[in-house]
């Protein structure tokens, strides 16, 4: 939530206030710290007569309102996006209903070259966001910031798989990330006891195309069956070219390193390379884990995998094809694939 205080906070206030509320119970249901209620209470500070005709002071909202607009024109010039209605709409709309940041959104007006009166840069974007400029979002609507974790989530590892190629062994060639065809592996997976379905992600390093496949279990099994179907649609040579290396962590659901390594039509020759991560070090596949970062956008941790139809995943990976990316330079994965190459 912003820092300001918004009108219609200034109004929910002043109800509270009727109500005989005091400053730190009120700063708990509107969501601010006790100084900003303080604060505010003093700015909307006004004196009227009682029924009978007795001076009181009391919290207005219009009064409290008025000041912080007569402070705010004082300190400068006027909002830029404050006349240009349709870019409001349209950066209301892309961050609301599209899940876009707003770095985001300005990046994809200039990709697909939107024409509107007003421009602004990202931080101005996230200063209006953050003083309720807007009437439909605020940081709530944002994507959620990292917060530092107090503890390493702990998997599930498989002992077992102690015969798979360490990423230590990976070439150099992977991590330099100018090389299309290495990719990180991981499972996207809904409650424990509830869900049996999940999701298998493939991540490409240097352009960041995303595949999103239905599972119907979190079994190794799966995973290969999953592979072997797209082998079989692209076809042996093309998925070689495609799928050069893959790295994953030492989850169950990745024990089988080699049917994930061996060709489908081809046993005798490896279809691919899987490497895998030290245990609980979920950094060495960031790129698996900032995407599934934007598929929790759409399906938020709990949700059941089950809920959601084919179309909707499908759609799901197309929007994060299409996602300007601050890592690409503001293009999405789809624009990087069609870069021409250079010599």
């Amino acid at each position: 939530m912003g820092r300001y205080i918004t009108e219609r906070q200034r109004y929910e206030i002043e109800c509270y206030r009727k109500l005989g509320k005091k400053a730190p119970e009120i700063a708990k249901l509107v969501g601010k710290c006790e100084r900003t209620i303080y604060y505010e209470l003093n700015r909307g500070k006004t004196k009227q007569l009682d029924t009978q005709l007795r001076e009181k002071t009391v919290y207005l909202a219009d009064a409290a309102q008025r000041k912080y607009e007569e402070n705010r024109t004082a300190k400068g010039a006027k909002l830029k996006i404050g006349n240009d209605i349709s870019f409001a709409k349209h950066i209301e709309h892309m961050i609301k209903e599209m899940k876009y940041s707003p770095y985001a959104v300005l990046q994809d007006i200039k990709n697909r070259g939107l024409q509107f009166a007003t421009s602004v840069c990202t931080t101005t974007l996230y200063s209006y966001i953050d003083k309720g400029i807007f009437l439909t979002v605020g940081n709530a609507d944002l994507p959620a910031k990292r917060k530092p974790k107090k503890q390493q989530y702990k998997r599930t590892v498989a002992l077992k798989n102690l015969k798979g190629t360490s990423i230590e062994k990976r070439p150099p060639e992977v991590l330099d990330r100018e090389t299309y065809g290495h990719w990180e592996m991981d499972t996207v997976a809904g409650p424990q006891g509830k869900s049996r379905e999940c999701l298998l992600v493939l991540s490409e390093r240097s352009e960041r195309d995303e595949i999103i496949i239905r599972l119907k279990n979190k079994k190794s099994e799966s995973v290969v069956r999953a592979l072997d179907r797209m082998e079989r649609e692209l076809g042996t040579q093309k998925f070689r070219e495609i799928f050069k290396t893959i790295t994953m962590d030492n989850g169950v659901e990745f024990l089988d390193f080699k049917g994930i390594e061996t060709g489908c039509r081809n046993k005798k020759k490896p279809r691919t390379k899987a490497y895998y991560c030290h245990p609980y070090s979920s950094w060495e596949r960031g790129t698996n884990e900032n995407t599934n970062r934007l598929i929790r956008r759409f399906i938020p941790k709990g949700a059941r995998i089950e809920d959601y139809t084919d179309e909707e995943l499908q759609y799901i990976q197309n929007w994060i094809n299409n996602y300007p990316r601050k890592i690409l330079g503001g293009m999405s994965a789809n624009m990087k694939k069609e870069q021409p190459v250079t010599a």
